[in-house]
């Protein structure tokens, strides 16, 4: 049995793919009541890069390395990305042809400091945490002003203009 010593549950949202998006996270130490939630959204962007950008960040926060962390989601894109190593061999030939390089780079930055266990769950399911980051993903995702993903608009230059 793994005793991990963070849980980060994760979650991302857009309206419209692309649309305004953002990403909701709650982590919990385990065996204590510390409890942090972050969240943040963005005027162009989708659905997976909000779901890859909630586990970046929750990943990021971590202070101790290694940590021993289980990272919960509802997005098959990431949990079978990496659990199925296809993350890997992407990297191996330079993310040629794949969408979101960029997070996917410094998501394995962050991943290596880290002893990471990904585990996917059913969205929408009524998971007390897994609905509070979708609150969170949503509410950040309906912010006036808000900041451009430089990152999708790099990999979609030319699209817009």
């Amino acid at each position: 049995m793994n005793s991990f010593e963070v849980i980060i549950y994760t979650d991302g949202a857009s309206k419209g793919n692309p649309g305004p998006g953002g990403y909701g996270i709650v982590m919990e130490q385990v065996g204590s009541h510390y409890r942090k939630e972050f969240n943040e959204g963005f005027a162009l962007t989708t659905n997976n890069r909000m779901e890859l950008m909630a586990v970046i960040v929750g990943l990021e926060q971590l202070k101790k390395t290694p940590t021993k962390v289980l990272v919960v989601s509802d997005s098959k894109y990431v949990v079978d990305a990496v659990n199925l190593k296809w993350v890997f061999g992407w990297e191996k030939k330079g993310f040629q042809g794949k969408k979101n390089p960029d997070l996917w780079k410094r998501f394995l930055q962050v991943y290596r400091k880290h002893d990471v266990q990904m585990q996917w769950i059913k969205g929408h399911n009524l998971h007390p945490q897994n609905e509070r980051c979708d609150a969170l993903a949503v509410q950040a995702s309906l912010q006036p002003n808000l900041p451009k993903d430089l990152g999708y608009e790099i990999e979609n230059k030319g699209m817009f203009s």
